[in-house]
């Protein structure tokens, strides 16, 4: 059974956590890497309905997440999580649980300026929060936690989505997640 791991998006809607989560896959599926994705609007409406913006609701939702990732993970599954996650504490004890279970968490923090979310906004939800229109909004009237050590750091400011996925492809190849492309090369031509 390949090994499992849970790569960790964290960043504010709209900082490109589904649009790496896109952009990465079709590089693991072809390596032969079984992976699941865990993207948080989905989860939202799949596994945590019902739950509001509250701090205790967003935390039941990440520990939701994590459950299931670290399910997923010790089964040999590569599980992309793309969530906010806005508070430390509790992607830390995400992290502790995984970890418990030998499977390695690697955090990536996606972080843009808030000019640049605001730009990216198409459902104009930045300007409704800053407006006072939308309450509990991470990265306006509700915190953002970033992570104070996370395993990569991608700004999309001023990183091309290529250049970030191929950092983050790199990351789990020096960490040996997943095959490295030229082992892969190597292994077909023999």
């Amino acid at each position: 059974m390949s090994q499992g791991f849970i790569l960790w998006f964290t960043g504010l809607s709209g900082a490109g956590k589904t649009t790496l989560t896109e952009a990465i896959l079709p590089a693991l599926r072809a390596r032969g890497v079984k992976v699941e994705v865990l993207d948080g609007d989905e989860v939202r409406t799949n596994l945590s309905k019902g739950l509001g913006f509250s701090k205790e609701d967003r935390d039941t939702n990440i520990r939701r997440i994590g459950y299931v990732a670290r399910l997923l993970a010790r089964n040999g599954v590569g599980v992309i999580a793309a969530a906010i996650s806005p508070y430390r504490e509790i992607r830390d004890e995400v992290r502790a649980s995984v970890e418990a279970d030998g499977v390695t968490f690697v955090e990536v923090f996606v972080k843009a300026s808030l000019d640049t979310l605001i730009a990216r906004d198409v459902k104009g939800l930045y300007k409704k929060a800053l407006a006072g229109e939308i309450k509990q909004f991470t990265g306006v009237s509700d915190p953002y936690e970033e992570p104070l050590r996370p395993e990569i750091v991608i700004n999309t400011d001023n990183e091309t989505i290529e250049w970030s996925a191929a950092r983050i492809i790199a990351k789990l190849e020096e960490l040996r997640l997943i095959p490295r492309e030229r082992d892969q090369q190597r292994a077909r031509a023999v």
